[in-house]
């Protein structure tokens, strides 16, 4: 387990020749963990733009001006064309506000002019690029050269990590288990990466997305002619993986006759594409996923029992998010730091009362799910703390999901209810039963406050003078 190094995951483009700007700019990003990369010519400038994932744009007004064809706000436009949410921030040497006002309607989120002051670079990374600490168990780097971590530092998530690079060492296929939204596709690329054949490709075959026949065409591809359709000759994914590693993802939704062809395949690693009768022969390594009780499936006859003994030589099971509420902070400020250039807004601190939320919830769409909430958390609510009740929406939605371990408290209600009516009477408290200033704190409405609070009278829950 290591710290985040942020240096591999948020980085910042500098576009600019001017190389005072530039150590300023590098020195207080390097003082944040933080990457900066500088280009100082047009032609270098788009081909970091084209090659490389950018998380925050400072661009000089005069930049790629010395050709006398192209200026700041070109590029502006160019990168905008290209990358419409990407935040740019442009620098200029002179207080302009005829160019602070065009800076904005091409794009640019703010408007820096020299002397360029720390304070004002610090609250522009603040909101668009923060840095907050997050722990991390491992990094996978996917085929696209991108690198994804795995957040968190519990022990279930730890036992898996460990055993997925102790099975990568070898070639025995592996079935990968969990829920949905857990990341089974990261610790799938995860023993690839470790693996002997990591330097062969890694192909993925999504089994729930296709019917049979498109299914065994994507698979084992097709000859011209094969089809009405097929006018060109097509390899497939399992030739396409060989040397490498394929992935058949929710394995488990593949239909009994297509299991039948699967499994002969993986037995003999020979095929034959569709219509054809060359025998093809690929040596791959097999990692499947599946969100379902495979071992159901089998006794219950709606998956065969062979394939899944070929497929399950080691089978790793992935957490899900209630069985690693010990990760669940760092995951939120993961999500804050990677959403933070799209809401624009600078958060420091994550509300108590929502934290507590979430511990209690059992999240059946787990960090997917998780890490949708706090996107529309950060992009709707106001202020520099992070709050789920800003979004009354959202505390619905949360409570009207069926819980797992649906257990009541001494009140007759739900935690997640519970939670709700402690924080609603401590905040009436603080505000001395000023229901109004209650009301703005909590991010409700006056109406929807009364209604709770008449709701708690007559449950004779509370008594409040």
């Amino acid at each position: 387990m290591t710290q985040t190094d942020n240096n591999t995951f948020y980085q910042a483009l500098i576009l600019t020749a001017d190389s005072k700007r530039v150590g300023m700019l590098l020195g207080i990003l390097a003082k944040r963990n933080l990457r900066g990369t500088v280009a100082t010519t047009l032609k270098s400038a788009k081909m970091l733009l084209d090659r490389h994932h950018w998380n925050l744009i400072f661009l000089s007004t005069e930049f790629g001006a010395i050709s006398g064809r192209q200026n700041g706000f070109e590029i502006v436009r160019h990168i905008c064309d290209a990358h419409p949410e990407m935040p740019i921030v442009m620098i200029s040497p002179t207080d302009s506000s005829e160019q602070a006002i065009k800076a904005m309607r091409f794009g640019c989120v703010d408007f820096l002019t020299e002397p360029l002051k720390p304070v004002a670079i610090n609250t522009v990374l603040d909101t668009y690029l923060p840095n907050h600490p997050t722990r991390v168990m491992e990094t996978v780097q996917s085929d696209d050269q991108r690198m994804h971590p795995i957040i968190g530092t519990s022990a279930a998530l730890k036992e898996t990590v460990q055993m997925a690079r102790s099975v990568a060492r070898t070639a025995a296929p592996v079935l990968v288990s969990g829920p949905s939204g857990t990341g089974k596709e990261l610790i799938a690329q995860l023993i690839h990466n470790n693996s002997r054949r990591c330097n062969g490709p890694f192909v993925q075959v999504n089994c729930a997305a296709l019917n049979e026949s498109l299914l065994e065409s994507e698979l084992f591809g097709h000859e011209k002619g094969a089809f009405t359709g097929a006018i060109l000759c097509h390899q497939g994914r399992l030739e396409r993986a060989n040397g490498g590693t394929i992935l058949l993802d929710e394995i488990t939704e593949t239909p009994p006759a297509f299991q039948a062809k699967l499994l002969r395949v993986l037995e003999q690693m020979h095929f034959e594409r569709v219509g054809g009768s060359e025998h093809i022969r690929a040596n791959v390594r097999v990692i499947s996923t599946t969100n379902q009780d495979i071992r159901q499936l089998v006794q219950t006859g709606r998956f065969r029992a062979d394939l899944y003994y070929r497929l399950a030589a080691v089978r790793l099971q992935i957490p899900s998010l209630a069985d690693r509420m010990d990760d669940l902070l760092d995951l939120i400020w993961w999500f804050v730091n990677q959403f933070a250039h799209e809401a624009g807004r600078a958060i420091t601190a994550i509300s108590r009362q929502m934290l507590r939320m979430f511990e209690l919830y059992h999240w059946p769409g787990n960090i997917r799910q998780l890490r949708n909430m706090v996107r529309t958390a950060m992009i709707l609510g106001q202020g520099s703390t992070l709050c789920i009740t800003q979004i009354p929406w959202l505390v619905e939605e949360m409570k009207q999901t069926p819980q797992a371990n649906d257990s009541e408290t001494e009140s007759g209600q739900s935690p997640l209810q519970e939670i709700e009516r402690r924080a609603i009477l401590a905040t009436l408290t603080r505000a001395e039963g000023n229901q109004a200033q209650a009301a703005r704190v909590l991010g409700i409405s006056d109406r929807t406050l009364r209604e709770k609070v008449k709701k708690y009278r007559q449950q004779e829950l509370v008594a409040i003078a």
